[in-house]
């Protein structure tokens, strides 16, 4: 039996009952229905609490089966044929509980208030020169083919690119079901080791790329003064002469309290490229006011949850071993061609596991 088997969770579980039966009132209730938002707030939680319950049950039958098959298996008279049909089930629920126990875990740990939002991702090269921009274009074309997979709509929100194909940096939204909770992880420094293809010795390099996804934010989550704001307009510029207009279309913001600098030059339009550079805005000032918050919650706590903070390198991609590896947990995957053609669903599976785990483990001390 696993590690994670000793966490006791039964006094949440406990509780989740006793919520559960308290929800199935309110829904039922007709006063329920007269606020439809809240009513799908409860609804969202009604449906969290039965899936949580019901794969809590599956896992203890699949424990409370393992007992008995190990007990069987001491047993000294027991012929060669039940032995061997006993190990084969043991094996296959210690199987299943190596699955269901980090799904108990994820569903126990409530879910961030932010992940139903739509989000913005910022891809810019760090250290390596053309070889960090080239991988910062890897990074957006793996991202948008994962969305492609999940039936999620992507938007380009702003692109500059270098003259090799490279990226100087990228802004674009993802909108559909859970876009944030699934890509929240990906925040931070991605580091690549590879050949470059400008590279003529066969030399190994090592460049970074950052990653920020933003939960984006809505016109009443940040009020905005627009006599805090100056407005530059200019001549958009990209390589190649692409997106190269006649006319001073593209915008660049400066929110003067916060000195948050954002622009846009994507469309022909100042009046569209105004309306982008306003989204990212209120999006990075939401992102500062939630890690303001985050950082006095965890002061309180006295523990580490995992903020997302972008000066920490996150992952490897090693080219030569064909592996990718997760440094906050450990994790590593191989197959390194379909991964970054945006099969990302294992790698995003066993980080949400893993940081569930370490969010409940915090949870269980705090409360210990």
């Amino acid at each position: 039996m696993s590690a994670t088997s000793d966490l006791n969770i039964r006094p949440i579980i406990e509780r989740s009952r006793e919520d559960y039966h308290k929800l199935n009132d309110k829904l039922s209730s007709p006063a329920a229905f007269s606020n439809p938002q809240a009513y799908q707030q409860l609804n969202r939680e009604h449906q969290r609490l039965s899936t949580l319950l019901s794969v809590f049950d599956e896992l203890e039958n699949k424990r409370r089966e393992l007992v008995e098959t190990q007990e069987l298996l001491d047993d000294d008279e027991l012929d060669d044929e039940l032995r061997e049909l006993a190990a084969a089930d043991a094996e296959r629920l210690e199987n299943d509980i190596a699955r269901l126990e980090p799904k108990v875990y994820s569903l126990v740990v409530p879910p961030d208030p932010n992940d139903s939002r739509n989000t913005i991702i910022e891809i810019r090269p760090a250290a390596g020169g053309d070889e960090a921009a080239l991988f910062a274009g890897d990074l957006f074309r793996m991202y948008t083919r994962y969305a492609e997979r999940q039936g999620w709509k992507s938007e380009l929100l702003n692109i500059s690119e270098t003259d090799l194909g490279g990226l100087k940096d990228v802004g674009f939204s993802m909108q559909g079901e859970d876009v944030y909770r699934m890509l929240k992880l990906e925040s931070g420094v991605h580091r690549v080791q590879r050949v470059p293809t400008t590279e003529a010795s066969g030399r190994i390099h090592t460049s970074t790329v950052t990653v920020a996804v933003l939960p984006e934010a809505r016109e009443v989550d940040v009020q905005i003064n627009n006599d805090d704001l100056q407005i530059d307009v200019f001549r958009a510029s990209g390589a190649g002469g692409q997106h190269v207009n006649t006319t001073d279309s593209a915008v660049r913001i400066t929110h003067i309290p916060s000195g948050v600098v954002v622009a846009s030059q994507q469309e022909r339009s100042q009046h569209r490229n105004r309306e982008i550079a306003m989204r990212i805005l209120r999006t990075r000032l939401l992102e500062a006011r939630q890690q303001e918050e985050q950082a006095k919650y965890e002061a309180r706590r006295r523990a580490q949850v995992g903020t997302g903070d972008r000066s920490e390198r996150i992952r490897t991609y090693n080219f030569p071993q064909n592996r990718v590896t997760d440094h906050r947990y450990g994790l590593s995957w191989f197959d390194l061609p379909q991964i970054m053609d945006g099969d990302l669903d294992a790698i995003l599976e066993d980080l949400h596991a893993a940081a569930s785990l370490q969010r409940l483990q915090a949870e269980l001390e705090a409360n210990s």
